[in-house]
């Protein structure tokens, strides 16, 4: 399979609108059967939220997504972001690169933020060995963008079976650094505006009927679309920005070249976007207010892995409400779930270019996020 048709396969698969039609089965197409899923996860990530390390966590697992597209030089392909890691999936002759992206950013993620970080890349054929199946959905939460949806349980067993330590990838030799272009938190942590930030986490329990989960699914997001903006952490202006920024140091960290020259870059840079954007000063195609619009509708707060994930700025009422249905649904064995509650949520960025619509932005909890709440729904099924 070439480079182009791997492209073609993923642009062929239509982009949805409206988040409550995520479960209908006829928006997910399966993955060729040639192709690699990759997973990615920070070891003891529960122990470095315990040391208040969630931007390092969060950065960490940005920056697979970020190395690994630089390394299949922008080519579109399907991934999704979960907190202390990520997973995507990638055509095989795209596999040695993502690999190579896999190793080299291992090594970066020990070396430059301390963190211990396991990566793998499963054939999707050994998927499907199990009787499960990898099959992908694009979500367009704007017109500017779209993000890939996952189904049918190949991600989890990916996942499960890189804990386990099989197909796992060596991290690259020691000084290895990946492209990590474009990555960057330079946003301040977003406080909740209705009262709490929730990280929302719901899988299905084992042999759940299919059908009564997805009617779960289903009434756990109806449920969510009431609240304002659907629960968007994300204000209409934006988070805010200041400088230097919170991220500086991660964001030299990220860059390439000496370090001397990496902190006097990265000062510049930062300080020359902060003046750009703080008083509105539009240059060369790039528009501050059309930007901070794109960067809300672009933000990834809620998608779907195999599992349902939602950083939600709501009411306590809501949260409760939430847990209320969803320990119902868990006592009848259809899910296995974990919520997280914090004061704040965190955006990472990734912008290959600033006057391209299609900027990411992914939001966690700013307290222990995504993480948290699989901690959370550890101890629920322990």
């Amino acid at each position: 399979m070439s480079n182009t048709s791997a492209v073609d396969y993923y642009a062929a698969i239509p982009v949805f609108r409206g988040f409550a039609r995520l479960m209908e089965p006829q928006l997910y197409k399966p993955v060729p059967d040639d192709w690699m899923v990759g997973v990615a996860d920070i070891v003891e990530s529960t122990k470095a939220i315990a040391d208040r390390r969630y931007k390092a966590v969060n950065m960490a697992g940005a920056a697979i997504i970020a190395a690994v597209t630089n390394a299949l030089e922008g080519r579109e392909f399907p991934f999704v972001f979960g907190g202390d890691g990520a997973s995507f999936a990638v055509g095989p002759d795209d596999a040695a690169a993502a690999r190579e992206a896999l190793a080299a950013t291992a090594t970066w993620v020990s070396e430059d933020l301390g963190l211990s970080m396991r990566i793998a890349l499963v054939p999707v054929s050994a998927i499907r060995a199990q009787g499960l199946d990898v099959r992908v959905a694009r979500y367009g939460p704007s017109p500017n963008l779209s993000y890939a949806m996952f189904s049918g349980g190949g991600l989890g067993w990916a996942e499960a079976a890189m804990k386990r330590g099989e197909f796992a990838i060596s991290p690259a030799p020691s000084g290895a650094q990946p492209d990590l272009s474009g990555l960057s938190c330079r946003f301040e942590e977003i406080p909740s505006a209705r009262g709490l930030i929730l990280s929302v986490l719901v899988l299905p329990a084992a042999g759940a009927d299919t059908s009564a989960y997805r009617n779960v699914i289903e009434d756990i997001i109806k449920l969510t679309e009431r609240s304002p903006d659907a629960g968007r952490p994300v204000p209409s202006g934006g988070p805010a920005l200041r400088w230097p920024p919170q991220g500086f140091a991660y964001e030299v960290r990220a860059a390439r070249g000496p370090r001397v020259a990496r902190w006097a870059r990265v000062l510049g840079r930062t300080l020359f976007v902060y003046a750009v954007m703080r008083f509105g000063i539009s240059m060369g195609g790039f528009i501050p207010d059309l930007y901070k619009q794109q960067l809300v509708e672009n933000s990834d707060f809620r998608k779907y892995d195999d599992a349902l994930r939602m950083i939600l700025d709501c009411t306590e009422e809501l949260a409760l409400e939430l847990e209320r249905r969803l320990g119902a649904a868990a006592s009848h064995g259809l899910v296995r779930y974990g919520l997280h509650r914090q004061d704040a949520a965190m955006m990472t960025c990734f912008t290959p270019s600033a006057i391209r619509p299609d900027h990411v932005h992914f939001i966690d909890g700013a307290q222990g996020g995504y993480a948290s709440a699989a901690t959370a729904l550890k101890s629920t099924v322990a």
